[in-house]
């Protein structure tokens, strides 16, 4: 009988501690998620969406130089203003030898901004937040973490979009080669 009791006492507490987790969030990142997501909309229509635009036309330049704008600046920027998933769609101002690369930088920035900047990919603040916990029950503050974890978020990237970009070229050469019947 006593197995029964105790079966049931913890059967309900899952329920009553998952209770507990869901009013922590409603009262807690829920509001925090709509205010920024309002001030962060609230910018973009500040800015100009021409302007956001127009940044894309101006990193889809080639040269080495854009390639800091077009894989750290570019996805940086889009992952802010507009969040995941919408920020993949600024890769329509790049020409289509670049779209892969920036999606991969951008598509890898989802994550590392999400301690300070959690509006950027709410789905997945769980992960963050799990961290978080964790380094908390330590003591210790998750804000060191936060900003390493942001900063090698953009190393990462730029590595990615640059590697991406060359694979990208190799690939599309060896595909035109292949069409291009051999002169004989």
């Amino acid at each position: 009988m006593n197995t029964l009791v105790w079966l049931a006492e913890h059967f309900i507490g899952m329920f009553q501690q998952g209770g507990e987790v869901f009013t922590s969030l409603v009262t807690g990142i829920v509001p925090l998620l709509i205010v920024l997501l309002t001030g962060v909309n609230a910018l973009v229509a500040f800015i100009g969406t021409e302007r956001i635009e127009g940044l894309g036309r101006w990193a889809a330049r080639d040269g080495l130089i854009f390639y800091p704008i077009r894989y750290l600046i570019f996805p940086i920027l889009s992952v802010f203003f507009l969040t995941n998933p919408m920020c993949y769609t600024m890769a329509r101002f790049l020409p289509e030898k670049y779209k892969p690369a920036f999606y991969d930088a951008a598509v890898s920035y989802v994550h590392p901004p999400l301690g300070i900047f959690p509006h950027v990919n709410p789905g997945e603040l769980f992960v963050w937040l799990g961290i978080a916990t964790g380094i908390e029950t330590l003591g210790l503050s998750v804000v060191p973490l936060a900003v390493r974890y942001l900063l090698i978020g953009m190393v990462v990237i730029f590595i990615r979009g640059v590697v991406t970009e060359r694979i990208t070229a190799v690939m599309w050469a060896r595909e035109t080669a292949k069409a291009t019947p051999a002169l004989a």
